[in-house]
Parts: structure tokens; C-alpha cells; sequence
């Protein structure tokens, strides 16, 4: 019997300890989606900087030929 109040304790403790948990997750300012934005806006300005890349190299071996 004592081992069921020590497991039912330990579970709640646990149930409490997750909610208080997940009421302290950070919300995201104007500032932290901006800087998302700007993270994304430069990942792709990258990649369209990597194909302008290929495309030269293509086209300079091509006129190696």
C-alpha cells in the first residue's frame, strides 16, 4: 500500500513539475520573428548566390569546349 501513495505522489509531482514547465516557455517578440525573417531572407539570397555561381562555371566550361 505504501508503494502505490509513494508512485501516485511521484506521478503527480512529475504531472506538476511538466505544467510548471510549459508555462515558462519564452515567447517570441516582434524582434526574435524579425530576425527569423531575416535569417530566412538570407538563407535565400545563399542559395541564389550558389546557382548565379554554377551557372557561370557551367557557363565557362562551355566555352572551354
Amino acid at each position: 500500500m505504501m508503494k502505490l501513495g509513494k508512485t501516485t505522489g511521484t506521478a503527480l509531482f512529475m504531472g506538476a513539475l511538466l505544467v510548471a514547465l510549459s508555462g515558462c516557455q519564452k515567447q517570441e517578440g516582434p524582434v526574435e520573428q524579425a530576425g527569423k525573417e531575416v535569417d530566412k531572407a538570407m538563407e535565400s539570397t545563399g542559395q541564389q548566390i550558389e546557382k548565379a555561381g554554377d551557372a557561370i562555371k557551367d557557363a565557362a566550361t562551355a566555352d572551354k569546349k
